[in-house]
């Protein structure tokens, strides 16, 4: 083979391969169009927000273990149970994630745990109105526990699962430390973007109801939808999750 041959050789197969690439990498897009579009069919048939955005959970679980399981090179995560440190930042939930979060504490929490969790949720409402920059607020969790898990770990917000990261280290650093602004945590963007795309069709959603479609931080939104309850009177029986994925 000579020396043009072997140039002509590499050549063509590179470009070969970069054929390929370009398709795969269209149809990896076309993931997550499709993943859209089923999130707004199943909402469109679902019969509240509430019932929604349980679906938009069982939805996202469900790509989310399908990207894992399927996809390879998909970055580790070093995320674990009582590793708390992304727990001590302020968290906007879309519409129904409240709804069914209050159900969800009316129907596991005492009295008396429910009665001590909106005094912890009062604190945190107040320090976010009162925050200059609520991106900056750093301020622990009214749902976390004392030993450091989520307490309606079923039934957290879609920001919160989205999270990921490789290094608890870093973790600690951004947000415990002092790190240069416009730093952060490296996300698996994969699960990172099923989740997101889960909470704008919840808007969407919201937005087809008539209801009001903007996102609310968690402890307002989490005390109004209590409040609510108790102003409503006995819980009515709920709809079951769709998923009994974590």
């Amino acid at each position: 083979m000579s020396a043009q041959d072997a140039i002509d050789f590499v050549s063509d197969n590179i470009a070969e391969v970069g054929t390929l690439m370009r398709s795969l990498s269209g149809r990896y897009e076309a993931i997550f169009g499709n993943l859209r579009a089923a999130y707004g069919v199943a909402f469109e048939q679902a019969d509240s927000i509430a019932d929604a955005a349980r679906d938009a959970t069982a939805i996202a679980d469900a790509a989310t273990t399908a990207i894992r399981d399927h996809i390879p090179n998909q970055p580790g995560n070093a995320c674990t149970s009582g590793c708390a440190a992304c727990c001590h930042l302020y968290v906007q939930v879309p519409p129904g994630t409240a709804t069914v979060m209050a159900q969800h504490i009316a129907a596991h929490f005492t009295p008396a745990d429910q009665q001590a969790l909106r005094a912890r949720l009062e604190v945190a409402a107040a320090a976010a109105r009162d925050a200059a920059d609520v991106t900056k607020l750093r301020l622990r969790c009214a749902l976390l526990g004392s030993d450091n898990r989520c307490t309606v770990y079923e039934v957290r917000p879609l920001t919160c699962r989205a999270f990921t990261s490789r290094s608890v280290a870093r973790c600690h650093d951004v947000v415990f430390g002092d790190v240069p602004e416009g730093t952060g945590v490296e996300q698996n963007a994969a699960h990172f973007r099923i989740h997101m795309e889960a909470t704008f069709a919840l808007e969407q959603a919201a937005r087809n109801r008539g209801l009001p479609d903007a996102q609310k931080g968690l402890a307002q939104a989490l005390l109004d939808e209590m409040e609510a309850s108790i102003a409503a009177g006995p819980e009515r029986p709920s709809s079951a999750p769709r998923s009994a994925d974590g």
